[in-house]
């Protein structure tokens, strides 16, 4: 099948865009309010794009206490979701004015650069300083969406996956967004090297 994107014509019940650009890294994003309010949030359109300096950016909707908050703060980490906390993740993407770490049952721990706290429980967070948020307007020139690109200035790693010199990311057993409500798992991890 073939379907103009901009329409949007596809004729399946649901659009299968995040069913091709898959699997997709979660961002589980946490931020502080100006007045020192935690907030936890996953956002599945997320990746890294530059390796030095390192940069990453997450897409987030019109609203979202996440965006708020990294704009008035210029601060936010990005904590690895792992299958083993896969229900918290979920948890946390509940829409509610409740403190999502409390909600999900996850302590905070300090960060070592930046201000908002990180998932205790996760294996990996990157403390990141806001860059710039990119307005993604639609055919008519509004914005309802936005991308989030942040500097990384820090990064937390758990040890007990740090071996011979390398972290093993399969070991951390790190999820991953797909389409419609499906999820994905890395248990396994194998090398090729490049021709040159």
């Amino acid at each position: 099948m073939f379907y103009d994107a901009v329409k949007n014509d596809h004729g399946l019940p649901v659009d299968p865009f995040k069913a091709i650009v898959a699997p997709r890294p979660i961002a589980w994003v946490s931020t502080l309010s100006p007045e020192g309010v935690a907030n936890l949030a996953p956002y599945s359109f997320f990746n890294a794009f530059s390796q030095s300096p390192h940069y990453v950016a997450f897409g987030s909707g019109a609203g979202k206490d996440s965006m708020r908050n990294i704009e008035a703060t210029g601060e936010f980490v990005v904590n690895l979701a792992t299958f083993d906390l896969r229900e918290q993740m979920n948890a946390s993407s509940a829409h509610v004015a409740a403190d999502e770490f409390e909600l999900a049952g996850l302590a905070k721990a300090p960060c070592r650069i930046v201000h908002p706290p990180r998932v205790a429980e996760s294996p990996a967070a990157l403390e990141c300083c806001l860059h710039r948020i990119v307005a993604l307007p639609d055919d008519d020139g509004q914005s309802e969406n936005f991308l989030i690109i942040g500097r990384v200035l820090g990064i937390y790693i758990d040890d007990r996956f740090i071996h011979e010199g390398r972290v093993d990311t399969a070991a951390m057993r790190p999820i991953a967004r797909m389409g419609y409500s499906e999820y994905a798992t890395v248990t396994e991890a194998w090398r090729m090297r490049r021709p040159d």
